[in-house]
């Protein structure tokens, strides 16, 4: 779809919802809008319901940690209209203290996305009917997505087969330090490769 139609799309939505979205924008052929998080399923139900949306497919809800903020996630929910072959991102902010109205009354299919959401970055969801850890292990402490959580230090929860029991571990990093060339990824490791000299070049006749 054209810049232009996402344009006319996004300013059509502000109008009509104006207490609920807040602004849009447009980037790289995609339409984002920013709404009330309190307003999420209100938003949603119309970009669901309005015959000049039809937001009938529900694709993803993830989130985005920005930990200098004072509402420090994006909460980012991605729809998908096979009608107008268009699809839509909508953002909402909150903190870590408040919740966020969950829409799976909405589109059902958020339910596990919710969960995921709350399990890896601790965003709460009112109204949801189920909202457990469903990525990690039990007993686990913190939401590893959210960019404070320690590398090392927390405790891994495992089924060890031997001892035929659940241990708990401290948890550490098991990749050692490599050395990487960032400046060109084309070229391979300082040490030869076995083979390499099958690709040496030979000097020809005349030199």
């Amino acid at each position: 779809m054209s810049t232009d139609s996402l344009d006319t799309i996004g300013q059509m939505l502000v109008s009509v919802r104006p207490g609920s979205i807040l602004d849009y924008s447009v980037a790289y052929g995609e339409l984002t809008v920013r709404a009330k998080a309190q307003d999420i399923v209100d938003v949603v139900s119309f970009l669901r319901d309005d015959p000049r949306c039809e937001f009938v497919g529900f694709t993803d809800v993830t989130a985005v940690d920005w930990p200098q903020r004072e509402n420090r996630f994006d909460v980012v929910y991605h729809l998908l209209s096979p009608t107008k072959n268009m699809r839509i991102r909508v953002k909402v902010e909150t903190s870590e203290t408040t919740p966020v109205p969950s829409i799976i009354d909405v589109y059902p299919g958020a339910n596990w996305y919710e969960r995921e959401v709350y399990d890896l970055y601790g965003i709460l969801f009112t109204g949801h009917p189920d909202l457990r850890r469903i990525m990690t292990d039990y007993g686990f402490e913190g939401h590893p997505l959210r960019k404070d959580f320690p590398l090392t230090g927390y405790v891994e929860v495992r089924w060890d087969d031997e001892q035929k029991r659940i241990v708990y571990e401290p948890v550490r990093l098991e990749q050692e330090f490599r050395n990487f060339d960032f400046l060109s990824p084309w070229e391979g490791p300082g040490h030869p490769l076995p083979g390499d000299e099958k690709a040496e070049a030979k000097p020809g006749k005349g030199s």
